[in-house]
């Protein structure tokens, strides 16, 4: 069975990575290997690390308000080295009116503050299934 890999990221300026580790934490209790990039993270050092790591998924936290940019940076990025099919999560302080664009941008869910880590780990599932379906992988 195959065992994913998530790249957790903290882009941006903000020192708080309370919730990104808690998040990795989860996944890795579920069985994913995940990679945390620690703090104050460029967006070119996550799309470079997501290489490196030939990871199957990316989760950004953001708690600076800087969403909207750090996100669109980090898939433009991703487009330009050809890594788009990498599915994005984002976590963190998202005002609900900033979640549509985030969603048209290309990102696949947003999860604010509060959302139980058991919905966190079944909507990641879920994102690398479809991920799979679409390729035909395993």
């Amino acid at each position: 069975m195959r065992i994913f890999r998530i790249l957790i990221a903290k882009p941006g300026l903000d020192g708080h990575d309370r919730g990104a580790k808690v998040v990795a934490h989860a996944l890795r209790d579920a069985g994913f290997e995940v990679i945390y990039t620690g703090l104050r993270q460029t967006p070119e050092q996550i799309v470079r690390t997501a290489l490196q790591e030939d990871v199957d998924l990316i989760g950004l936290s953001i708690l600076s308000g800087a969403h909207l940019q750090l996100s669109k940076k980090v898939i433009d990025l991703m487009k330009k080295e050809g890594i788009e099919h990498i599915p994005v999560f984002v976590g963190g302080i998202i005002p609900p009116d900033d979640v549509p664009q985030l969603l048209q941008m290309g990102v696949k869910r947003v999860f604010g503050p509060g959302t139980p880590l058991s919905k966190i780990v079944e909507e990641v599932k879920s994102i690398l299934q479809e991920g799979v379906a679409s390729t035909g992988g395993s």
